[in-house]
């Protein structure tokens, strides 16, 4: 098990000698309309954030700072993102964060095909890298994980591959990969979506799920994927294909987040999201307004790193008994006027209007919306560039809403600009 008072440069050293692969190439469907014009993990967060920032930051604060995004579904937004916000690493140091769409490198035909073809296809892109360690990542949870000290345990215990794991409840382990392990925390065996998960030893209401985390050594890597380009049954998933495949022939080990968490509280649990769902990418938003909330987004130590606008601070006007501006238990960013208006336990990113005698509450309302007067706003989510008309009532009626939003299961309601009939206003992602 890792010792946090290890040697500090032989983690340094470590991780200078590993490239990040992230894949982003996702469009996270079960987040419905939020994702038609954007991948996953551009998908704003936490107020002024994109998901994949969390990943990239991790990154660079781990001290590993040659990283390749591989980009496919509806890439332009995180594209630009990442030009904008990611361009700071210099490259006169090696230091980089390289976009890789899918360019059909291997077959002109075919677009990345799984995860595993996504780092496949960019072989010849790691090998001119040189590294020592591939460190393979989602671009799409919420999460503060110093990557250096999964590095450093994957060395001392000599595996081929490290997987990051998260202990869940046994019940909850269904919706994951899960990792069967021994008593030493090595890998003995992989299911997919497991019916009956195994449980961790001497823990049986617990199991240990995949984060879609791996450390592999580079030879190792190479070796597992051209192995499974090969075969013409596979799928070319870590998941579904090559991890299966490595357990029971080579040295797999687990790594626990616990073990490299980062800001976590004594005795607290380390904090993750997959903000996959509606329902779920609300819930994490909303613990964000809790006077002390699992996710520390103040940590000097460890930023979460973006593009950011040049705006000015937010704004708060008109103090009259029936008409003022104010926001309580909430987020709110730069470029933002809360005119006479009220906001309670919601996130507002940038260049939001609420106009006099509106109501916002327990809402998500991203960049550019612009909310008019007497309008009600309840457990919301709203997609940039909405303009709410003057007067609407949404999370009042889910029936009444039904009929022209979505409303998930948990009675969110989404609103996008298509919705509204707004669809050609200035829809950019």
């Amino acid at each position: 098990m890792y010792n946090e008072h290890s040697d500090s440069r032989f983690i340094s050293q470590l991780t200078r000698n590993t490239f990040a692969m992230v894949l982003a190439g996702g469009r996270g469907s079960r987040l419905m309309q939020l994702t038609d014009h954007r991948a996953k993990p551009a998908v704003f967060f936490a107020g002024k954030f994109r998901i994949i920032d969390f990943t990239l930051s991790n990154c660079v604060n781990s001290g590993i700072r040659r990283i390749g995004v591989a980009t496919q579904y509806k890439a332009h937004s995180l594209i630009r993102h990442i030009q904008r916000g990611w361009s700071f690493l210099d490259g006169r140091f090696d230091e980089f964060v390289q976009l890789m769409p899918a360019q059909q490198q291997i077959d002109e035909v075919q677009w990345y095909q799984g995860t595993a073809d996504a780092v496949y296809q960019n072989m010849h892109l790691l090998r001119r890298n040189k590294p020592d360690y591939v460190l393979v990542l989602s671009g799409d949870h919420i999460y503060k994980m110093d990557y250096g000290r999964m590095l450093a345990a994957h060395v001392k215990r000599g595996a081929d591959m490290t997987v990051g794991c998260i202990d869940v409840p046994l019940a909850e382990a269904r919706e994951f990969g899960v990792m069967g392990v021994d008593e030493n925390d090595r890998v003995v065996s992989f299911l997919e979506k497991p019916a009956d998960p195994p449980a961790i030893p001497g823990q049986p209401e617990r199991a240990l799920a995949s984060m879609g985390i791996y450390i592999f050594n580079t030879r190792f890597l190479f070796e597992q994927l051209a192995r499974d380009a090969a075969e013409p049954k596979s799928s070319r998933d870590f998941g579904k294909d090559i991890i299966p495949h490595i357990v029971p022939r080579y040295r797999v080990c687990a790594h626990r987040l616990a073990d490299s968490c980062v800001g976590m509280s004594a005795g607290g649990a380390p904090y993750w999201r997959d903000v996959g769902t509606i329902d779920a990418y609300w819930e994490a938003n909303m613990e964000l307004t809790k006077v002390t909330p699992e996710l520390n987004l103040y940590d000097e130590d460890w930023p979460i790193w973006t593009h950011q606008e040049q705006l000015p601070p937010a704004k708060f006007v008109f103090d009259d008994d029936k008409r003022r501006g104010e926001a309580i238990d909430s987020l709110v960013s730069g470029g933002c006027i809360i005119s006479g208006s009220t906001v309670r336990r919601s996130l507002l990113f940038s260049q939001v209007k609420v106009h006099s005698w509106a109501s916002v509450e327990d809402s998500i309302i991203l960049p550019h919306v612009d909310i008019g007067r007497h309008a009600v706003l309840k457990r919301c989510v709203v997609d940039k560039n909405c303009r709410i008309p003057e007067g609407l009532v949404v999370g009042v009626n889910p029936d009444e809403d039904r009929r022209r939003f979505h409303v998930s299961k948990k009675g969110i309601t989404l609103i996008t600009p298509e919705m509204l009939g707004q669809g050609d206003y200035l829809n950019t992602p």
